[in-house]
């Protein structure tokens, strides 16, 4: 029995043996990575830039982070990380919207997510929240959220650089 196989949009897989009818499956979604159109593209890096910009602005202008009742004076000291990574990401997200080859969306998704990571390692070790009296375990929601969003960077980032290395073969 041979299998073979097509991979694309609408890819068929057909299954033969001797003397035998095929049997012929379509798929309707691609088995390979498929990016979308450049439009499509250009709409969500504009999205990611205005929704960047207007944490921006509401972090460091009006009304500013320190207008949240459960962030301390503490938050200073994380505070560069999180807007490096929001800059990073509007200057990034600004260069996909001209010109969005692989090797660049790469270094720059890179970029952002190291400066994420950065931040979210500084908020663990600085912890620059107060939820007061409450009964609610919010500390250690904040601190599970703070771990998965570290493991869910990390392991991003690795497969970023696997995809790249392995698409410069």
């Amino acid at each position: 029995m041979t299998f073979d196989y097509g991979v694309g949009i609408g890819a068929t897989a057909t299954m033969r043996g001797a003397g035998e009818e095929g049997l012929t499956v379509t798929t309707s979604e691609s088995l390979s990575h498929h990016r979308p159109d450049a439009m499509r593209r250009r709409v969500g890096y504009s999205v990611s830039i205005v929704v960047n910009s207007v944490l921006l602005v509401a972090i460091l202008g009006v009304p500013g982070w320190d207008v949240l009742p459960f962030l301390t004076d503490d938050f200073r000291q994380v505070l560069g990380w999180v807007v490096a990574g929001l800059i990073a990401g509007v200057v990034a997200n600004a260069i996909y919207v001209v010109a969005d080859p692989p090797a660049v969306k790469a270094l720059g998704d890179l970029v952002i997510d190291a400066l994420g990571l950065v931040a979210l390692i500084r908020l663990w070790q600085v912890f620059p929240f107060d939820f007061g009296d409450s009964t609610f375990p919010w500390s250690t929601i904040v601190r599970v959220v703070l771990v998965v969003g570290m493991a869910g960077t990390a392991v991003a980032m690795i497969v970023l650089i696997v995809q790249t290395v392995l698409r410069r073969r």
